[in-house]
């Protein structure tokens, strides 16, 4: 199921948005309406959170259905919030933590922004129960914007290069498109929410765009 959606009249709803299979994680702010349309588009729980006092927790969270990677700057509060939903959580100390912005996750693998130290990448392989590689989506190491993955599907930047795709293909055992979102955005993240259930949608992408997101995710049937 596809739903275009803004947030408070704001296209990008993937910065302020994070999901997996189970529970969706929302800014706060956002119409009763709103959140009850993401919770029945995504069949999901649907709970506010405030990371660092800001709204941008698509930014500075990822997760799976094992755990959660967040943002050290996160209060205790939020690290309660993810642990009650039976998530493993680790907080980023790194000088790269925006965690949201930088690792893409599914339930078979991650990838990272290749600056990230080692010791890093193991406690996210850790957490999040998966292997977890370095790499690059469209020479870019904001691997989380750069595209969204699920455990049917990816779709990622329209400038990945074959070998990041061969690559993103084997870490998340996937098939890999391009494309992109609200009227020709490359940062798919940013415009994109979506488990193996539905996806919400940035209300400038069109309808061309939401074929390729509807054929890449495997919503087609």
């Amino acid at each position: 199921m596809l739903q275009l959606l803004d947030f408070n009249e704001n296209p990008n709803i993937g910065i302020y948005c994070r999901t997996n299979d189970s529970i969706v994680f929302l800014q706060k702010s956002l119409s009763k309406k709103t959140k009850q349309v993401v919770g029945k588009i995504l069949d999901v729980k649907v709970l506010e959170l405030c990371i660092a006092d800001s709204t941008i927790i698509g930014s500075l969270l990822t997760f799976n259905s094992s755990g959660a990677i967040v943002t050290a700057f996160a209060t205790a509060e939020t690290f309660s919030a993810l642990e009650e939903q039976g998530l493993r959580v680790f907080p980023i100390r790194d000088v790269i933590n925006a965690a949201g912005n930088d690792i893409l996750a599914n339930d078979h693998g991650a990838l990272v922004h290749p600056d990230l130290k080692n010791t890093t990448v193991k406690k996210i392989s850790e957490t999040l129960d998966v292997p977890v590689h370095k790499g690059t989506i469209a020479s870019l190491g904001t691997v989380g914007m750069t595209a969204v993955v699920t455990n049917k599907g990816c779709l990622c930047h329209p400038k990945t290069t074959v070998e990041e795709k061969q690559q993103l293909e084997k870490v998340f055992d996937v098939d890999v498109m391009i494309g992109t979102v609200n009227h020709g955005f490359p940062m798919i993240g940013s415009g994109l929410v979506a488990n193996t259930k539905g996806a919400i949608i940035g209300k400038m992408t069109t309808g061309i765009e939401m074929g390729r997101i509807e054929e890449a995710l495997g919503f087609l049937e």
